[in-house]
């Protein structure tokens, strides 16, 4: 079975491959319940996780195996979704204790020389990068498996496919697994109760038009299970793919009602947090809600990831 914070969703067709279920990992991102998911697949021979998280929810990382019976030791293999510092900022640490880190190949190089990597990050967040995702080790290149579109990933018993899904990043990778999608920053930000979804549209490469074909790619897949990064693992992935659909297209739709007149970042900023708030409310979302979507996924970032968009994409500059 699928073990998650919201509940138990699905069973492995060949139980007899794994240990126990697969488990959602809330890595309490500074003491905050929800904000960053990780995920365990324990099999025969160890631990798979789906991304690792930040440096910093090492500690996390470690407690929330323990408390599903696992040891944080026993993780052999780590597949990355992308490698921002949420998702991947830990990988260093485990792959010093012998796990092999799988990555798309246009990220691998970022890991073992993470110069660009945190000069970005930099950008983003000054002098708060260190203590909020904590000190990002290099990664031996011996320790990285690069995956290729569509390629199935043996490990053990288990078999996973990776699909390559630019939108987000353009080194985002997706997982399969059974019937269930990894979708990572790609699926959106999601909290359990009703179908709700915030996007994360971060800078540097935030792209709309790959966001939505990916989507799509990840629509005909069929599966019926969506396992998200910000949070939680969901039993409708039909209708979430859906509602991300029409967000897109009513973000491309706002962008091009907002952008042409080319006002202030702050105003741009309270037009889209107004814009967000506006959409959650009419969907019936409590508002004590909408303020933790807004803490999760801030607006100010959004809107400087659809910037260098609207800007680098729309207009060609």
């Amino acid at each position: 079975m699928v073990k998650c914070a919201t509940g138990l969703f699905a069973k492995p067709s060949s139980p007899g491959d794994f240990c126990m279920a697969i488990v959602c990992l809330d890595l309490k991102f500074h003491g905050q319940a929800r904000a960053i998911a990780a995920y365990a697949i324990p099999y025969t021979q160890g631990i798979v996780l789906v991304d690792c998280g930040p440096a910093s929810t090492l500690t996390g990382l470690q407690a929330a195996l323990e408390a599903a019976g696992l040891d944080w030791r026993a993780v052999t293999h780590v597949l990355l979704t992308h490698i921002h510092l949420d998702h991947a900022g830990a990988a260093g640490i485990l792959a010093q204790q012998g796990a092999q880190i799988y990555v798309h190949p246009l990220g691998a190089p970022h890991l073992v020389n993470p110069e660009k990597l945190l000069n970005s990050a930099r950008r983003l967040y000054g002098e708060h990068l260190e203590s909020l995702w904590g000190d990002f080790q290099p990664l031996p290149a011996e320790s990285l498996v690069t995956v290729q579109d569509g390629q199935s990933i043996a490990i053990g018993k288990l078999h996973v496919t990776a699909l390559h899904t630019p939108g987000h990043a353009e080194h985002h990778v997706a997982y399969l697994f059974e019937d269930v999608c990894f979708a990572g920053d790609l699926g959106g930000v999601r909290r359990p109760g009703p179908l709700y979804l915030r996007l994360p549209f971060v800078p540097p490469e935030t792209h709309l038009t790959k966001w939505r074909t990916s989507v799509q790619r990840l629509q005909e897949c069929g599966a019926r299970q969506v396992a998200v990064s910000h949070f939680g693992l969901y039993p409708d992935a039909p209708a979430h793919w859906a509602l991300l659909l029409r967000l897109l297209d009513e973000t491309e739709v706002w962008l091009r009602a907002n952008m042409d007149a080319n006002p202030p970042l702050e105003t741009l900023t309270a037009r889209y947090t107004s814009w967000l708030r506006q959409q959650g409310l009419a969907l019936g979302i409590d508002p004590a809600v909408l303020d933790e979507y807004d803490q999760a996924n801030p607006a100010l970032m959004n809107l400087l990831g659809l910037q260098r968009y609207w800007q680098k994409v729309i207009q060609g500059k």
